[in-house]
């Protein structure tokens, strides 16, 4: 075994899958990748979310794109901490920080409707108040 895939996290004992489902969650998984990858260029679309169910999904359909997500020099990172006790980087939080920002402002120049831009500020304040509560990785 090598060095690598020793590291690779545990992933919990399953039945096997079906080949339809395999499939399923392979596209599932790729889907959620490239919606991360643009997520990493577009302001205001996560990318770590997006990341953590591709890898989600091809733990169970694909362990070569598993490996490859997990050893990824850009989405590796997100992975192993959120692997490591739910740890999200604090170069994560405030860049999340100034985008949900950034997106409030938006919302409240616009014109759109006052409970609309209101209510989606509302919501990125519960999540950042719960982003900023998540554990820190060790430096």
């Amino acid at each position: 075994m090598t060095e690598q895939t020793e590291s690779l996290p545990p992933v919990p004992e399953q039945p096997p899958l079906p080949a339809l489902a395999r499939w399923l969650l392979f596209a599932f998984a790729l889907l959620c990748l490239a919606l991360g990858v643009i997520g990493v260029i577009v302001p205001g679309l996560p990318s770590t979310v997006f990341v953590l169910m591709a890898a989600w999904a091809a733990a169970r359909s694909s362990p070569r794109l598993y490996r490859w997500l997990w050893f990824h020099p850009l989405f590796g990172s997100m992975l192993r901490n959120w692997a490591n006790g739910g740890r999200v980087s604090r170069h994560a939080k405030w860049s999340a920080s100034v985008l949900m920002t950034l997106c409030a402002i938006i919302l409240l120049v616009i014109d759109t409707p006052r409970w609309a831009a209101y209510s989606g500020c509302g919501f990125m304040a519960c999540v950042l108040t719960w982003l900023w509560l998540r554990p820190e990785p060790e430096a």
